[in-house]
């Protein structure tokens, strides 16, 4: 009996501890198991997700968070997360977006063609998820107040109506475009050129759309990898204003290539706006001269600025301000760049030489917009672009950018690594020759604004010194004792060494390794001779409002405002 006893408790324990095992198993493999199968779930909707992105004709973005209260456009019902389109302005829930591909038409960039000429078409409205603080284009009130999916807006025109004052009518109603219709390619112009090309006919510019005196289309060129990354929001807010065949992502496609829309567009009247920092526009500038060289002169663009970099100093010349971070709507933006004045800009050629008996390399030559410079400010953008370039997600913030450029300035004071710059370089100012005091830096402006904001050649304006312009064929040239002065004449403490103006430039660097720079692009530079003489002038667009009352003195002293002339281009 007792041994009969035993080995059932033998048997009862092994079966609790087999128990215990299963158990202590499922309570570990079980959320094992049910977090793959979420993983395994999220991973294949978002290969759906991906699938319906990429053959959709809608512009789809997917946010975990929309920026304003959302409804679904198919389902109706409230949406924190979800995709919308960067083109049409739809938004619609997850579960929703197949439907919402198959049922919504997105904007039309071409009307497509049914055998004859169109020269209107009606309005495209989308239900829902209105614009804040818009009106009723019928009554005059306000739309989007209730907490529902309610109320209608054109695509085209921007113009909104509530479900009550909807009528048949408006359904079918010629579209104007709304206030930027002299901005706007409308998708029938494109469909009526693209017949012409056809027909192999090249007098674009008798296509006018019906009621535009003033048509004045704008192509948005935009650098998504600026300075505080607002690119990719400025493209979507653009696309929803204009037709999104005007607006280029310059990390997707050459301003080069962007720019032939030109040719489809009447000679003279288009206008492009920059949206990125003082290279881009250089970048887009050099695009612009190419088109000289194909025989493409009557389709030069205007261009305007949209500051994202981190300098901005050409945008601060023109009058778009030192940098843009959201403060003023897009709408504004437009409206700015349609009222702007065209002027002209000088561009220089910088030829590098370098020295040696057997040097068989061909010249460096790059196109000068801003300045040149040799010494501190140089040696700054040199180690910031060599850590950029290492580390750039660190340098996506104008602020942090900032930062960086004063601890690399303030690390020159202590180390002085230009000192005695006078001693190592001749400079000649239209063929003379000129003395130098002891110096560390040597700056060449073709601009008034320099360094993210400073009028160097001004320095603190107690002083008489002679009328400075971007127009006129001629450059300023100053020196700097060093980092600490350049601080001093940001802030007005100080003025720098002007040395002189003139057409020509030439500087010899005789021996050592030198850090320069043109226009915030820097490199260091064995002996050598630098020459900078005129190249061309580009047509840019001057905006006059909200100026300093410095900008406004200078303004007012150079009277630059005046209309381009052929001789410009």
């Amino acid at each position: 009996m007792g041994g009969t006893e035993s080995r059932g408790g033998t048997s009862i324990s092994v079966v609790a501890d087999r128990s215990l095992v299963f158990w202590t198993l499922c309570s570990v493999l079980l959320p094992v198991f049910i977090t793959l199968w979420c993983s395994f779930q999220r991973s294949r909707r978002q290969l759906q997700i991906r699938d319906i992105f990429r053959k959709s004709k809608h512009d789809w973005h997917y946010t975990d968070l929309f920026g304003q209260p959302s409804y679904c456009c198919v389902c109706a019902q409230h949406i924190l997360q979800g995709a919308f389109c960067n083109c049409c302005g739809l938004r619609v829930s997850e579960r929703c977006l197949r439907k919402a591909d198959q049922r919504f038409q997105c904007k039309e960039i071409m009307m497509r063609s049914n055998g004859g000429a169109h020269s209107s078409m009606p309005h495209h409205w989308i239900r829902g998820n209105v614009p804040l603080c818009s009106c009723c284009m019928m009554c005059k009130q306000l739309c989007g107040t209730q907490p529902k999916l309610c109320d209608y807006r054109c695509v085209w025109c921007q113009y909104t109506v509530h479900d009550e004052c909807m009528m048949d009518c408006l359904k079918t109603e010629e579209c104007t475009f709304g206030e930027l219709r002299d901005l706007i390619i409308p998708p029938y112009y494109l469909s009526t050129i693209n017949q012409m090309r056809k027909e192999k006919r090249t007098d674009y510019e008798k296509v006018v759309p019906y009621g535009r005196k003033h048509w004045m289309p704008v192509i948005v060129l935009a650098n998504t990898r600026s300075g505080n990354n607002m690119g990719e929001t400025l493209l979507g807010e653009f696309k929803i204003l204009l037709n999104p065949v005007q607006v280029f992502d310059l990390s997707k496609i050459t301003p080069a290539k962007a720019l032939q829309l030109c040719t489809l567009l009447p000679c003279s009247a288009v206008r492009v706006l920059v949206c990125g920092g003082d290279g881009t526009v250089g970048w887009v500038l050099d695009a612009i001269d190419e088109m000289k060289i194909k025989g493409q002169e009557r389709f030069i663009p205007q261009v305007a600025i949209l500051p994202l970099g981190t300098g901005n100093d050409l945008s601060n010349t023109l009058g778009w301000g030192a940098g843009y971070a959201g403060e003023v709507p897009v709408e504004q933006i437009l409206r700015n760049v349609l009222e702007a004045d065209g002027i002209k800009l000088d561009r220089w050629k910088v030829q590098v030489t370098n020295k040696g008996y057997y040097n068989l390399r061909k010249p460096k030559v790059f196109t000068m917009n801003n300045y040149f410079s040799i010494g501190p400010d140089a040696l700054m953008a040199l180690n910031f672009h060599a850590h950029r370039e290492k580390t750039p997600s660190l340098f996506s913030s104008r602020i942090i950018n900032k930062a960086a450029y004063f601890f690399y300035g303030t690390k020159d004071c202590l180390v002085q690594e230009c000192k005695d710059l006078n001693k190592k370089v001749e400079l000649e100012l239209d063929g003379e020759r000129i003395a130098l005091p002891n110096l560390e830096g040597i700056i060449v402006l073709n601009i008034s604004y320099w360094g993210g904001g400073c009028r160097l050649w001004e320095g603190m304006g107690d002083e008489p010194y002679p009328l400075a312009r971007y127009d006129d064929g001629l450059l300023e040239v100053v020196g700097v004792h060093g980092s600490f002065h350049c601080a001093q004449i940001q802030v007005k403490l100080a003025n720098p060494v002007r040395l002189g103006q003139a057409h020509t430039v030439r500087l010899i660097l005789k021996s050592s390794k030198m850090p320069m720079q043109v226009d915030g692009e820097p490199w260091a530079q064995g002996p050598c001779t630098v020459t900078i003489t005129h190249k061309t002038h580009a047509l840019m667009l001057y905006h006059s409002g909200e100026q300093t009352d410095d900008d406004a003195s200078s303004v007012s002293e150079q009277d630059h405002v005046r209309e381009p002339t052929d001789e410009d281009v």
